[in-house]
């Protein structure tokens, strides 16, 4: 089973609860919905899932339902009793009472060196928690997350798209990434004013740029040159790339942040540590 439109409201209401707008909280109350994102999600049984803000369950239930062990994070100790109530027949559910930016992950994925996070992202964790799993939580090796169209264009972009920022670049860096389906308004509870967007993100084995660059250089030179992006590089990375890194790089310094991709990033950062 999966929660309606009506049931869900009716839970809510019969314990005098609201969706919470300082959470993000809009529920899913779609059965076509969820059941689409866990198939999206490709997992069965035999698979670990953790999901992050479960809310009252409905896309917990139809991950239940593929037969995958099954982590259910919520953070409002308010919905957990009725998370907890509604997913109470699935032998293959866990409840987690916790806030997912700051979980021990290691600790609590420590059944699995493998796990799929599926999850409805508020739009105030989404990118921040997703950047967090990409550098620090290897045990996740895939997401299918529904996000916000917007930031989920932004996290997927390619160069030169208006999307493509610092986000998309952390993104390539570790996973390849695309959006897999548009969500309507019109399955939530209550509806945003925003279409949402199914992405999916894949890790690689290796980053996208060699060991031989170092991670935290990468992303302060990325932070740098996105920081002004209608500057040309020359300028915005004036204190950190001379010329000769640049022509070092194979990276023209008249152009802007959006032009390069990780690659390119990753040459120019070897050229600038390189020159030091």
């Amino acid at each position: 089973m999966t929660l309606g439109r009506t049931q869900a409201a009716a839970q809510l209401e019969s314990r005098g609860l609201a969706p919470r707008r300082s959470l993000g909280q809009n529920f899913v109350v779609d059965a076509n919905t969820v059941r689409r994102i866990a198939r999206l999600a490709g997992v069965g049984p035999g698979d670990h899932v953790i999901e992050v803000g479960a809310g009252l369950g409905s896309l917990t239930l139809a991950l239940a339902e593929t037969g995958a062990e099954v982590l259910a994070v919520e953070i409002d100790n308010h919905l957990v009793p009725i998370l907890q109530d509604n997913t109470a027949d699935c032998a293959n559910v866990t409840v987690v009472h916790g806030d997912a930016m700051e979980l021990d992950w290691h600790t609590l994925l420590a059944a699995s060196p493998k796990w799929t996070l599926v999850a409805n992202l508020p739009y105030n964790v989404a990118t921040p928690l997703i950047a967090d799993l990409l550098d620090f939580v290897p045990e996740i090796t895939a997401m299918l997350v529904m996000v916000q169209k917007e930031v989920g264009e932004r996290l997927v972009a390619a160069p030169r798209a208006e999307a493509y920022g610092a986000v998309s670049v952390k993104v390539a860096y570790w996973a390849t990434g695309s959006v897999v389906g548009i969500v309507p308004p019109t399955v939530f509870l209550p509806r945003p004013n925003v279409d949402s967007a199914l992405v999916r993100i894949d890790r690689r084995t290796e980053p996208a740029v060699g060991p031989e660059v170092s991670r935290d250089d990468l992303f302060a030179l990325v932070r740098a040159g996105f920081g002004q992006r209608r500057k040309m590089l020359r300028r915005s990375l004036a204190t950190l790339v001379d010329a000769a890194a640049f022509a070092a790089a194979g990276v023209d310094p008249t152009a802007r942040a959006e032009e390069l991709d990780v690659h390119a990033w990753g040459r120019l950062t070897a050229a600038s540590v390189g020159a030091r």
